[in-house]
């Protein structure tokens, strides 16, 4: 994919859009045909934007998405369930995510780091893509703006359940192939785990 960099495609869906402060809710990735999904407990309420958009909410102790209940892990397991999925590549790789400058990789880093898990991400992360500053380097002058689900109408006629991390995952996956950027172009919207 990258020179000698597996991509990793990943996706959080959160409590909020503040990443300072915000619970992670779902992480999910993909690559090829490995794929990666889990959704833990909030502690903190869910925003009613967030809400809106994802369909998350929590009834006496318990997560649903539009209704349905979903199981969850405590928020370690979750995590050290997700780096021992990034440790199965058995090298260090890029996480690659819609926007990952501005809001998944400040919130995954944070949270690795308050869970005394930030070394062992680090060992199997050896950056972030951003595919969304990807998009506008490709394709400046797009006049239906850069969101991934208007980019993915645009250059795949597709509709999908955007704001559910696994679907949103998959779906940057097929986008990113399509688009087949240069090493160089991919090397300009990457980013390290300790600039976050």
């Amino acid at each position: 994919m990258s020179q000698n960099k597996l991509i990793v495609f990943f996706d959080l869906e959160t409590t909020g859009l503040v990443t300072t402060v915000c619970d992670i809710i779902q992480v999910s990735a993909i690559c090829g045909e490995k794929d990666f999904n889990v959704y833990t407990l909030p502690d903190c309420a869910i925003d009613p934007d967030a809400t809106k958009v994802s369909g998350f909410t929590v009834t006496d102790g318990e997560l649903f998405c539009r209704g349905t209940p979903k199981d969850t892990v405590p928020l370690v397991d979750a995590l050290t369930r997700f780096i021992n999925f990034l440790r199965s590549f058995r090298r260090p790789v890029l996480l690659a995510a819609h926007n990952a400058k501005q809001f998944d990789a400040p919130i995954i880093c944070r949270v690795m780091r308050q869970l005394n898990l930030q070394q062992e991400f680090q060992q199997v992360v050896s950056g972030f893509v951003d595919t969304f500053l990807l998009s506008k380097k490709l394709f400046r002058g797009l006049s239906i703006g850069h969101s991934q689900k208007n980019l993915v109408r645009h250059f795949l006629g597709k509709s999908y359940n955007a704001h559910d991390a696994s679907e949103d995952a998959t779906m940057l996956q097929e986008l990113f192939n399509h688009w087949r950027p240069s090493i160089s172009d991919v090397a300009t919207v990457t980013f390290s785990t300790n600039m976050f």
